[in-house]
């Protein structure tokens, strides 16, 4: 086989293998919790959901949880149901936080649910006449958007001793350092200080000396971002309309990004735990939640309905997202399975392409690189 015709059959392959799988299964979605109440801005881990939910016979928005770790045995509970609004929940484990409005500005407490009828609630940051929002948690660490518009940045606290946060300092540049995320010790960020919304990240180990990056640089906006274990997602406009990307951080050199999502749609909102990547994508007309698997590099929908599904989430198998088919917003969910969200028990020798299995795509991508050479001196090659 000549060297034209290889690369013709090498690229035959790979556009075959590039097909987009969009199929959707045969999974059945369930109705959280039944309210008349607006809720929204879901998070989930295991079987544990959370979202803020607008009490309309006080006026003001609360916590509420809602256990399905037992689907046959759910269990809903109030987590914070103070004075003024609890906003913003995300969840680890057994700890959810939330930013709280106190007396005059906004403060970060938690609730370890551990015991769902005693819940422990306690205070992560509480700084007087100043605003701590939008918290995310891993592990012990609890991250926040911390001062005014126009000067924000993001703090954090080991929350380990539950009466005793120890907190530091991820950023302080100028302009405004928002939106934290946080995974296991990696803080990620939205940062405007070049103009426009770029990510950036830190290595929060050392807590008194984070080490600070920043993924590649672009115009346009990249920001709504989310991370798990060395990946980070996004939405991204330099296209012309919003799209997800995706890269892998893990590598000791340059950080590579690639497109999950680039249909000519606004597609935000990414989620993503372990390899499901999930977001909120209007390509049919309204929105709908779709998702993509990072082993199998294929794409399938979630939800397809007439209305309007938003602001996903994913822990394991397990999707919720904010849903308006009612008429209110309320919480839904789905546990996921079968083959869209298979995952790779263990590497294959001779897998070039990282998907788990040993086809013609591996064969292509070894043959493209077939009697190639790296030795020094080169006439070493083929002695």
């Amino acid at each position: 086989m000549n060297d034209q015709k290889l690369k013709i059959f090498v690229m035959s392959i790979l556009i075959i293998a590039a097909a987009p799988g969009l199929r959707a299964g045969a999974w059945e979605e369930f109705m959280v919790s039944d309210s008349t109440d607006d809720q929204e801005l879901p998070d989930v881990y295991d079987g544990i959901i959370a979202w803020q939910q607008f009490m309309t016979d006080y006026g003001d928005y609360d916590i509420y949880a809602a256990d399905h770790s037992d689907p046959a045995d759910p269990w809903v509970f109030v987590v914070a149901d103070f004075e003024a609004d609890q906003m913003n929940p995300a969840i680890f484990k057994n700890v959810i936080v939330w930013q709280d409005y106190v007396e005059t500005d906004w403060d970060i407490y938690a609730a370890d649910i551990t015991d769902q009828g005693a819940l422990d609630v306690f205070a992560v940051a509480t700084v007087a006449d100043n605003d701590e929002q939008t918290p995310a948690i891993s592990g012990n660490t609890v991250l926040w958007q911390d001062g005014a518009a126009g000067d924000l940045n993001i703090y954090g606290a080991d929350v380990t001793d539950h009466y005793s946060p120890v907190e530091f300092l991820v950023t302080d540049s100028e302009q405004d350092q928002h939106a934290p995320v946080v995974g296991r010790m990696t803080a990620v960020w939205q940062d405007n200080y070049y103009g426009d919304e770029d990510i950036f990240l830190a290595d929060i180990w050392q807590r008194n000396e984070p080490a600070e990056s920043t993924l590649p640089y672009f115009d346009y906006n990249q920001q709504g971002h989310a991370i798990s274990g060395e990946t980070i997602v996004w939405q991204d406009d330099r296209t012309g309309d919003w799209d997800i990307y995706a890269a892998d951080i893990s590598g000791a050199g340059s950080i590579e990004e690639f497109v999950v999502a680039g249909a000519k749609s606004d597609s935000t909102n990414p989620d993503i735990d372990e390899n499901i990547i999930v977001w909120q994508d209007n390509r049919y007309g309204n929105w709908d939640i779709f998702a993509y698997n990072l082993t199998t590099r294929t794409e399938f929908y979630i939800t397809d309905s007439t209305g309007n599904e938003i602001n996903p989430a994913i822990s394991g198998n397990l999707v919720v997202w904010q849903d308006d088919r009612n008429g209110n917003w309320n919480i839904y969910a789905m546990t996921l399975d079968g083959p869209q969200v298979a995952k790779c028990t263990s590497a294959i020798d001779g897998d070039a392409n990282g998907d788990c299995k040993l086809d013609l795509v591996d064969f292509a991508l070894l043959a493209s690189k077939w009697l190639g050479c790296n030795l020094e001196p080169q006439e070493a090659c083929w002695r």
